[in-house]
């Protein structure tokens, strides 16, 4: 699946985890792609290993002058965006017995950063996106669904839902301009910064619960979003699509 070389693609979060793995499964598909974090040192060496076709912008995600100036920054560079990924996202754990102040500052934190960031991206990059053939595609977790597979997840699994709720809005709005919006629930994924720091018997558990019998990995959820990307997939929007091997299905 060749892409325009011309094509310039937004990721938050791309200095990391799934977020780099979809940056790198872009630049392979010798597309343009800009990453962007709030972890300046991690996105330079991001953008050095990823090559030429990379290039970084240091931005908090949750503060909308930041996202503007990244994203008009983008414009001036290239000319035009064709596709944002809303990778950036981070967990905090929060169950019923967490302290209500403290609590409430996770909350924050979570709720900031999964779904307000992405809402101002989105708002930021819809000006721009070309018409017809923009993309915007937002990654959430199962646990939007399930609310997490033990207690902790009140938080990140709000947001994560919430983030679904924005999806179908954004795509009720955007695609008779002929932009797509679409979001993708990964299941377990190995070797990220959340599941990294799980016990293998915690991971092996999730496993066996899954009927493909494995963990996924990053290259699975990207190769999903370079084809939501696509110009094969002009006819879905408002999808929530799960990248789980079938632990959660039926949604």
């Amino acid at each position: 699946m060749n892409l325009p070389t011309s094509r310039t693609v937004i990721i938050t979060g791309g200095n990391s985890g799934i977020g780099r793995g979809i940056a790198e499964a872009f630049v392979r598909e010798n597309t343009q792609v800009v990453i962007m974090g709030r972890n300046q040192e991690t996105l330079q060496t991001t953008m050095e290993q990823l090559g030429p076709k990379a290039f970084c912008k240091g931005v908090d995600i949750t503060q909308s002058a930041q996202v503007a100036d990244a994203v008009t920054a983008v414009v001036q560079q290239f000319g035009q965006i064709d596709v944002l990924v809303n990778a950036a996202g981070l967990p905090r754990w929060i169950t019923t017995e967490t302290p209500l102040d403290q609590a409430e500052q996770l909350w924050d934190e979570v709720l900031n950063t999964n779904l307000k960031g992405s809402f101002l991206m989105a708002m930021a990059v819809a000006p721009y996106l070309t018409r017809p053939g923009g993309r915007i595609i937002n990654i959430s977790t199962n646990a939007a669904f399930t609310g997490g597979s033990r207690p902790g997840y009140l938080g990140y699994a709000a947001a994560k839902a919430g983030l679904h709720g924005l999806t179908y809005a954004l795509a009720r709005e955007l695609s008779p301009q002929g932009i797509t919006v679409n979001a993708i629930a990964p299941g377990l994924i190995a070797n990220t910064a959340i599941t990294n720091t799980w016990s293998e018997d915690r991971l092996q558990s999730i496993i066996a619960e899954t009927p493909v019998g494995r963990a996924g990995c990053v290259d699975d959820v990207a190769a999903a979003v370079l084809y939501l990307a696509s110009k094969e997939a002009s006819f879905i929007t408002g999808e929530i699509l799960n990248i789980n091997g079938g632990l959660v299905f039926g949604h």
